[in-house]
């Protein structure tokens, strides 16, 4: 799991083989307790999240 990015305690990361089929580029986000995905084509669009109320 490359984590690309830190910031604030999150960890901005992705898996290089993930899904079959593969599933559409995109960004994990987590931190303690909580994680989201996020699609990144076309456009930036929230996938799923856990843990997070906003």
């Amino acid at each position: 799991m490359p984590v690309v990015f830190r910031d604030r305690g999150r960890k901005f990361h992705f898996y290089s083989d993930e899904g079959t089929p593969r599933e559409p580029v995109h960004i994990h986000v987590s931190e303690p307790g909580c994680e989201a995905k996020f699609w990144l084509n076309p456009a930036v669009r929230l996938a799923r999240k856990i843990g997070y109320t906003e």
